[in-house]
């Protein structure tokens, strides 16, 4: 079903998630929940969604980006690549505008970790240790941030970069963090 999703400024998106203990039909109603809020999202188009964000403080999450598509729970990461820009190809796409659907139209060029290995339950149970690179990384990096009580807004902030509204009109304007 599909859920409102909590916005900036709600204690929720502030707490430590709690680890989930069973996947039990509780738990496969928050993932079908997860799903189905995060596949209407279009303005602005969502590319992942954290329990928290529809007010549940527990620990999973869902991405929907083209053909990559997982459910999270538990995640932990193992390992995390230092490099944030790769001077090898001068891919410049490690930093993108990233946004948030707790703050919508609000972007920053936000720079992340290229590559994370996360240990993670998949909804059947299962446990799976994957890479993620580039952009994918980045997803799987904000939505854990969300199970830690960190918005994309945080990291702006640790970087010195700039917060930027999208208007309708296609406009941009700096704003103050």
């Amino acid at each position: 079903m599909i859920q409102k999703i909590v916005q900036s400024g709600n204690p929720v998106l502030r707490q430590i998630s709690k680890p989930v203990t069973k996947i039990d039909k509780k738990i496969q109603k928050i993932i079908t929940d997860l799903k189905d809020t995060l596949a209407v999202q279009k303005d602005p188009e969502g590319v992942g969604l954290a329990a928290p964000q529809i007010g549940i403080n527990l620990r999973i999450f869902a991405v929907s980006y083209k053909n990559f598509k997982r459910i999270v729970i538990n995640p932990e990461v193992v390992s995390i690549s230092k490099k944030k820009y790769n001077s090898a190809t001068k891919d410049k796409r490690s930093e993108i505008l990233e946004g948030c659907l707790s703050l919508p139209h609000y972007y920053g060029p936000l720079k992340r970790e290229q590559t994370v290995t996360i240990k993670y339950l998949n909804e059947e149970g299962k446990e799976i240790t994957e890479e993620f690179k580039d952009f994918n990384a980045q997803i799987m990096l904000h939505e854990i941030d969300h199970l830690n009580g960190v918005l994309f807004v945080d990291r702006l902030f640790e970087q010195k970069k700039k917060l930027y509204k999208l208007h309708s009109d296609d406009t941009w304007e700096e704003v103050e963090l």
